[in-house]
């Protein structure tokens, strides 16, 4: 299904965005990862390199502008074009009542979730309007509505979700699409991190989830634009 693209993962050293790199670069696609983090980014592409795929591992901050760019270029260095982006970098951020959220949190909360898709989605849309190609943004179960004591993270990911849909409109005429998709519960860190009294064994692992995301980057999702997805939902038409 995604034989031959080339896809951009922010956030693309573990979790979630490590199961997509896995599926993606197994399935056939030249994956281009970045974390901030360099270690844990640096092994997964080691591992995906020695198994024969090709892989480009940037070291870069999303809500950086000068580092999204530095991405951006030496992937189009290295394959030459971009044909899907996958916004996945995110951070949770506490979870407590507004009234006693830390105003710093909230800004870097907002400046990863939010400002770093904008910056990386608009980075990108010169590259995808010659490959004719398209975003997926990560959201969340708390993407669509404001849930109590989620402060940042809930706001971010509904500007989130705005910000795609804004994208699918903006940009239909050029032929790029732009969906959402909430993962649904994980077996991650974050997820452990928002919920530590969870049994994490319950969970499915983050690579059970990477359907729709697959869908979506391939030439089968090419029609499909403006649409929210869950994913543990998802079922591959046809």
């Amino acid at each position: 299904m995604v034989e031959g693209k080339v896809v951009m993962i922010s956030g693309g050293s573990r979790g979630l965005g490590a199961a997509l790199a896995r599926r993606l670069a197994g399935e056939g696609a030249s994956v281009s990862l970045c974390s901030r983090g360099s270690e844990s980014l640096d092994d997964l592409a080691g591992e995906l390199i020695s198994s024969g795929h090709d892989v480009l591992a940037t070291s870069a901050d999303v809500a950086s502008e000068s580092d999204v760019a530095n991405w951006v270029t030496a992937t189009l260095d290295r394959f030459g074009r971009v044909d899907s982006l996958i916004n996945n970098a995110s951070m949770l951020g506490p979870r407590c009542p507004i009234e006693t959220y830390p105003p710093d949190a909230w800004r870097s909360v907002l400046s990863v979730n939010l400002t770093g898709a904008f910056l990386c989605a608009r980075a990108v849309i010169p590259s995808l309007r010659e490959s004719r190609g398209g975003m997926v943004h990560v959201s969340s179960g708390v993407g669509d509505h404001g849930r109590p004591f989620w402060g940042a993270y809930s706001a971010s990911k509904n500007g989130l979700e705005a910000l795609s849909e804004m994208l699918a409109g903006e940009l239909a005429d050029d032929g790029i699409r732009s969906n959402a998709v909430d993962p649904g519960k994980m077996r991650t860190e974050m997820r452990a991190a928002a919920y530590p009294d969870e049994d994490p064994m319950t969970l499915p692992m983050p690579r059970d989830v990477t359907d729709v995301f697959a869908y979506l980057v391939s030439d089968a999702g090419r029609a499909v634009t403006g649409q929210r997805f869950r994913a543990q939902e998802f079922v591959l038409p046809g």
